[in-house]
């Protein structure tokens, strides 16, 4: 990490951070799954960026918040990267898993940082405090 980033780059680099870690985890207990990888993407490990290969496709992005209940904050998105039928409930089961392990994590990468994992209409958003404090 070097002194020209901003906060916010910062930030979202700690964050993203925390997806990778669930990404790792998800890929190593993924292989009794029934889905195959996409045929486009490497086998997990293979590339320097953990959204770009394996069988999970894990990230957020930064929403101003307008309809939401809970105001601003990062969009979860999380998805299994198969061409096979992932049912909806199998899809509800993979969000609702990782939601836990960022509840879980978040306090970790971010100490004194209040941060909140909800359902916000169909997606999972972290929101809460988004100061960017001393990152």
């Amino acid at each position: 990490m070097t002194a020209s980033r901003t906060r916010v780059e910062r930030w979202e680099n700690k964050l993203q951070q925390v997806f990778d870690e669930i990404d790792a985890e998800l890929e190593a207990e993924g292989r009794n799954l029934k889905y195959t990888r996409h045929p486009a993407r490497p086998p997990a490990g293979a590339t320097g960026n953990p959204e770009d290969d394996g069988l999970f496709d894990l990230g957020a992005a930064f929403s101003v918040g307008i309809g939401s209940r809970h105001g601003r904050g990062y969009v979860v998105q999380a998805r299994i990267a198969t061409l096979d039928h992932v049912s909806a409930a199998a899809q509800k089961k993979l969000e609702d898993d990782v939601a836990r392990r960022l509840r879980k994590k978040l306090p970790a990468a971010f100490p004194g940082v209040k941060l909140h994992v909800n359902r916000d209409g169909h997606v999972y958003k972290i929101h809460g405090d988004l100061s960017l404090g001393q990152v």
